[in-house]
């Protein structure tokens, strides 16, 4: 099944359900951090619309609003599984939403004698196929297979996956866009003062510090570009922090290199509302709500040449594509933005705003998972 974004502003009532009752959803995650797209993405806008429930296997780091029930593991599979239990026999789910593999297939053996549970169970790949490691993909198995929805975050991620991983999901087996919640960026950044032309050119990369991201990549190209007043902000932490430390002090970058850290979404935000350029060096993702975030800050981005990046560009010619680990092509790229007219780097950033509203914000996925659930819901009804 391919995924169409829904056309038109009629939007059925979910399921048939009584339009009395919010749809009842539970969801199974690994863990609950900032940047956790389960919970941002999913679950925080919908907590009015929605009765949600969420069941993590680790202990949640940030505080949950009221309107969400939590079902906190304790970083041990015995201790999810008893937290599980206890979510499912609270109350009767509209739908079960699983968010990892691992998850996934503990839900699969907890219901093991319970075919009714699984009826309207559904699994979120976060990810594309080449970056799983080895024993995720061998966890994905059992979830194309038991599963009876399976959605890819993207048509980049679902094109990844080989043929026999499609044939074991068969119909089961779609695709949504990841979507972003343009309504909590707009919130965030409103209240901030606007960029001056004055100011220096200002470079941001929002990813995980660890090889896959390529943080380095984008620090040696910076350093080829890098006119003394510029400035480069990496947020994000990972095993390759104190490396990306090293390098900056060896190079003499320590005044205009800044290594941000872990941070809360709104602190992204307001990181990107004063950055003339976002860059992303990653050599493999899903469909990064990163590079999305910063395009509904209205930041232009240069992206590295894979998949989901391409499905982010299809289309539109403002957005460069480099290959990935060639330090020397983001390095010109960089300088092509860097010596821009500001007003040419706004009317960038626009278009790319303009994109995400159009094909990646958030109602147009929750639309898209609306028609899931639907389906799955008039299918256990028969």
């Amino acid at each position: 099944m391919i995924y169409k974004p829904p056309s038109g502003e009629t939007r059925p009532l979910p399921f048939g359900r009584s339009p009395s009752r919010p749809l009842r959803i539970l969801r199974l995650l690994i863990s609950i951090r900032e940047t956790t797209a389960s919970y941002n993405q999913f679950s925080l806008p919908l907590r009015d619309e929605q009765e949600i429930t969420l069941c993590t296997f680790f202990p949640t780091e940030i505080r949950m609003p009221k309107e969400i029930r939590l079902f906190d593991g304790d970083g041990t599979v015995r201790g999810y599984f008893r937290v599980l239990k206890a979510a499912m026999a609270q109350r009767e789910y509209d739908v079960v939403h699983a968010h990892s593999p691992h998850v996934g297939c503990f839900f699969l053996m907890a219901t093991v004698l319970r075919r009714r549970a699984r009826r309207s169970s559904v699994c979120t790949v976060h990810n594309s196929y080449r970056s799983f490691k080895l024993r995720n993909r061998l966890l994905l198995l059992p979830v194309f297979a038991g599963f009876s929805r399976v959605v890819c975050c993207g048509l980049a991620s679902y094109r990844s996956f080989p043929p026999w991983f499609k044939w074991l999901a068969g119909k089961r087996l779609s695709f949504v866009p990841n979507g972003v919640d343009i309504g909590r960026v707009d919130r965030a950044v409103q209240s901030g003062e606007a960029r001056t032309a004055a100011e220096d050119f200002a470079v941001v990369s929002v990813a995980r510090l660890i090889d896959v991201k390529h943080p380095g990549t984008v620090l040696h190209a910076f350093r080829k570009v890098d006119d003394r007043k510029s400035r480069l902000t990496f947020l994000g932490e990972g095993l390759l922090g104190g490396q990306l430390a090293d390098d900056i002090l060896a190079h003499g970058l320590n005044h205009r290199v800044t290594l941000g850290g872990l941070v809360a979404r709104e602190a992204v935000y307001e990181t990107l509302r004063t950055a003339d350029l976002f860059v992303s060096a990653s050599a493999g993702e899903g469909l990064p709500i990163a590079v999305l975030e910063a395009m509904a800050c209205r930041v232009p981005v240069l992206l590295s040449d894979i998949p989901p990046h391409r499905e982010i560009a299809d289309g539109v010619d403002f957005i460069p594509l480099v290959a990935v680990e060639d330090v020397d092509g983001f390095a010109r790229e960089m300088r092509t933005f860097q010596e821009m007219p500001p007003s040419q780097r706004a009317a960038i950033g626009e278009q790319c705003r303009r994109l995400v509203l159009r094909r990646f914000s958030l109602p147009v996925m929750h639309r898209g998972y609306e028609t899931i659930y639907r389906e799955l819901a008039d299918k256990s009804a028969r």
